[in-house]
């Protein structure tokens, strides 16, 4: 087949050719399209184009020239166009035109400048010729809300203060501190033993201070490997590794950015990222991983720990700089041992909690059994009380649990058991209590109280007064005691 030597042979022509056959192409194919200048003014719109004018509020092509293309298309994204240099190559635009498939593509000269932008109306009736489309567009979009509403659910509190069962002094006394926390915008630090119940009383801080309509991201540090944590903090920038994910990942700090962070174990933090984190929080901002960019963050941070971090400080195990940050307002959360008192209340509300989770009664304990839970040291605290209570229901043929039952359970889990004491007993019996006088009920609360309080205070009896809310004399007086004989 013979060449046409009327074709342009060298790479310049041909390009020039091809750009002028694909306007030419997309002029007439094209529902419509508008060319702007660098400035965004509209210069020329095709045939096709002026269809859309009456509804755009123009009668004639001359008043729509000339002008600012978002004047005179609402919601229009040229001017974007022109100011990024990139393409926008399939969008939906909705103005009182009506809904158009659109393309916007930069114009360039020689040089490679910015010149102008033409916009491309590919078809005005999306809702018909990509009915498909749209349709898996809308159903992407919906999981993508479902999927934000579960996220966002998760990251609301689950508990309040009411949640912290109890009113013991020593329960009380907590409550106190909690609430006055939550007043406050200074880093909060738990100190317990672990199953105190210091992951409640972060989630009841957060739901009652000012950000309490923000996210509670919680992340436990004894959970995440060294490796990972850095990235679990900080985020990761896009590409940052090998195998990093191209668009990257945002970090705890900034999920929970207008609310809440609640650092779990912090006393197993390794020293290698110590510093970054107490920069962190003085300075407000992170540097993600594989970034150097910063990325301002407004957090309120709650920690907390069952280690000794005072002595972790004195073995160079935790920095001392970051111990001070974080021990601004501490809250010493009591071991079940020191609030003897609430385990009546405890015991019936995980109760409850097991009926439900599992579809049966609820346990009932007699009050040997009941005495029997009152006296044990729980060194697993209220964790350990649940799982002894599972286990005694699980073990009884019936609702109600014997004192045979909790025992058996704290003998096969070789628990050094502890026999009741007349207080325990006391304790136990609080629902046969209530066919007792009145003055007989408020008699012995007021004996448990002040027994708990003498416990927590280690016998010093001025604190215990304190505690409990009344004066040295009141206190001696229910003690049977005189206020001049040798006292703590």
């Amino acid at each position: 087949m013979p060449q046409d030597d009327t074709l342009p042979r060298d790479g310049q022509r041909i390009l020039a050719l091809a750009a002028r056959s694909m306007f030419d192409l997309f002029a007439n194919a094209s529902e419509g399209m508008l060319l702007v200048d660098r400035d965004g003014r509209v210069v020329w719109i095709n045939e096709q184009y002026k269809r859309f004018l009456p509804a755009l509020g123009f009668d004639r092509v001359e008043d729509f020239l000339g002008h600012p293309v978002g004047e005179v298309v609402h919601n229009t994204q040229m001017d974007r166009v022109i100011r990024s240099g990139k393409p926008i190559l399939i969008d939906l635009l909705t103005n009182r035109a009506g809904t158009f498939v659109v393309s916007r593509i930069p114009l360039r000269d020689e040089a490679g400048q910015v010149i102008g932008a033409l916009g491309i109306v590919l078809f005005d009736h999306p809702e018909t010729t990509l009915q498909p489309l749209i349709q898996k567009f809308a159903h992407l979009q919906r999981d993508l809300d479902d999927a934000r509403r579960e996220l966002a659910t998760q990251r609301r509190t689950k508990y309040t203060l009411a949640s912290f069962i109890g009113t013991s002094p020593a329960a009380a006394e907590v409550k106190r501190q909690a609430r006055r926390a939550a007043t406050s915008a200074s880093p909060v630090l738990l100190l317990g033993e672990t199953g105190t119940g210091k992951e409640l009383l972060a989630h009841a801080i957060h739901a009652a201070s000012s950000r309490a309509a923000g996210p509670l991201v919680s992340v436990n540090i004894a959970a995440v490997p060294d490796t990972l944590l850095e990235a679990e903090f900080f985020g990761v920038a896009p590409g940052a590794y090998t195998g990093a994910d191209r668009k990257g990942r945002h970090g705890k700090f900034k999920l929970a950015d207008g609310g809440t962070l609640f650092l779990d174990e912090i006393g197993d933090m390794p020293m290698s990222l110590q510093p970054k984190l107490l920069r962190a929080l003085q300075e407000d901002e992170i540097e993600p991983l594989g970034s150097n960019q910063v990325v301002p963050f407004d957090v309120r941070v709650i920690a907390a720990t069952s280690r000794d971090l005072g002595a972790l400080v004195r073995e160079g195990k935790f920095r001392e700089d970051l111990y001070y940050r974080l021990n601004v307002l501490p809250i010493r959360v009591p071991p079940l041992r020191e609030r003897r008192p609430d385990i009546p209340a405890l015991v019936e509300v995980l109760g409850e909690e097991m009926a439900l989770r599992n579809g049966t009664p609820p346990p009932e304990l007699t009050p040997g059994a009941m005495a029997m839970l009152a006296a044990q040291s729980w060194r697993g605290n209220i964790r350990e009380l649940r799982n002894v209570l599972e286990q005694a229901a699980m073990r009884s043929d019936s609702p109600r649990l014997e004192a045979a039952h909790v025992e058996g359970v704290l003998l096969a889990a070789g628990v050094e058991r502890i026999a009741p004491s007349n207080a325990d007993v006391d304790a136990g019996a609080s629902g046969e209590a209530l066919l007792r006088p009145l003055g007989e009920q408020v008699a012995r609360l007021e004996r448990a109280a002040i027994e708990a309080a003498m416990q927590a205070t280690g016998g010093n009896k001025a604190a215990a007064a304190k505690l409990l809310g009344i004066s040295r004399a009141k206190l001696y007086e229910r003690l049977g005691v005189s206020e001049t004989q040798p006292v703590d």
